[in-house]
């Protein structure tokens, strides 16, 4: 059978959407030796995409995310080739397309936390409505954790047999990457104190101001002995983030480095004093569990998808929504050495539950049994 794979997000720039397409391509071409596989990809990525076997064909889809051509050209270019199943790894699929299809839902952030990039009511409407028509036309529908799959059952009404939940795997894209030097590693972020990390994109839902005053007044408390490294793009329609450090007077402290090497990004991690993860909202969260496997202990928050992929027992949680409650658990793991090493050790078992293999085996099955009933 001939299943087409949406790979229109694949790469580092859709952070977890790209990875979830890249390392499930990656273990189908390992796994799946019946059927073939056509892969949609935009220009960017179109070239730097090799095919992993001659089971695999590549599609040039070079139709732009929410956008008209994406529902028109796209829906054609699908209608042409006439494929027996497809997989939307996002829910941004042509409406109009009626073959058999199987989608997947990493979140509902914008039902819940629109943020500014869905300030406008038409665009809110557009999102629910080519969300649910997705869902619902969907022969099956995959969730990334239980509380994405009760969202949709909550919100979308999908009922519960149609949605199937396999949780994502532990990336090995920093194996064999010599960490930056400690010591080169400060020198390069201006950093001179022990430090807590947070990595990610700048959204309101992912709750970085809360963070950042949260740190800010125990690292007062703390007679200022720690810094905070803030990883990720400046994003300068969310402007608060670099505002509230400025208005905090806390530059000396609390760092923002953009994007770093993947060797940065690994010596960030193995010499954190603690990851922070407080978001609102999440659908699954990698990194928590990326700061697990190279032996950071966790601070996170206790709502969404958060407790579920961390686990009890291998993070240590706080409420996002009350500043000293944050500020309090930064403490804890600070002064508490046994804690922190309690939490490493529990976090290295917990990332073992979280394999790409796995993930891979079960959307093989659930193809197939579309396929073949």
């Amino acid at each position: 059978m001939k299943i087409g794979i949406d790979a229109r997000m694949y790469g580092a720039s859709f952070t977890g959407i790209g990875r979830y397409t890249a390392e499930l391509i990656k273990n189908l071409a390992e796994l799946d030796k019946a059927n073939k596989y056509v892969i949609f990809l935009r220009k960017e990525n179109f070239e730097k995409f090799e095919v992993p076997n001659e089971r695999f064909t590549k599609v040039l889809a070079d139709f732009g995310h929410y956008t008209f051509g994406e529902q028109i050209g796209f829906y054609r270019l699908l209608n042409k080739l006439k494929l027996d199943l497809v997989h939307f790894t996002h829910f941004n699929a042509p409406i109009l397309y009626r073959r058999p299809y199987v989608v997947t839902i990493h979140d509902l952030t914008l039902s819940f936390f629109p943020g500014k990039k869905m300030t406008g009511f038409l665009h809110r409407l557009a999102y629910q409505w080519v969300l649910r028509n997705v869902v619902k036309k969907a022969k099956a529908v995959i969730s990334v954790s239980e509380h994405t799959k009760k969202d949709m059952m909550e919100v979308l009404k999908t009922k519960d047999e149609k949605v199937t939940v396999i949780y994502n795997g532990i990336s090995a894209q920093f194996e064999g990457i010599e960490p930056t030097p400690r010591q080169d590693l400060y020198k390069k972020l201006g950093l001179e104190k022990p430090f807590f990390l947070y990595t990610g994109v700048w959204r309101s839902h992912k709750n970085v101001v809360g963070m950042i005053k949260a740190f800010h007044a125990f690292n007062e408390k703390m007679d200022h002995q720690y810094n905070l490294v803030i990883t990720g793009r400046h994003n300068p329609t969310y402007h608060e983030i670099p505002d509230t450090v400025k208005e905090l007077k806390a530059e000396e402290d609390i760092h923002l480095v953009g994007l770093v090497s993947e060797a940065d990004l690994v010596a960030l991690y193995e010499n954190a004093v603690s990851y922070v993860f407080p978001s609102f909202y999440e659908g699954f969260g990698l990194p928590p569990l990326e700061a697990m496997l190279h032996g950071t202990p966790v601070i996170a928050s206790n709502q969404s998808a958060i407790p579920e992929v961390c686990g009890e027992g291998n993070a240590l949680f706080f409420d996002p929504y009350k500043i000293e409650d944050i500020e309090e658990k930064m403490k804890q793991i600070a002064t508490d050495a046994a804690l922190r090493q309690q939490l490493v050790d529990n976090g290295k078992k917990r990332v073992e539950d979280f394999d790409w293999k796995k993930n891979a085996e079960a959307h093989l099955d659930i193809y197939n049994k579309m396929l073949h009933g």
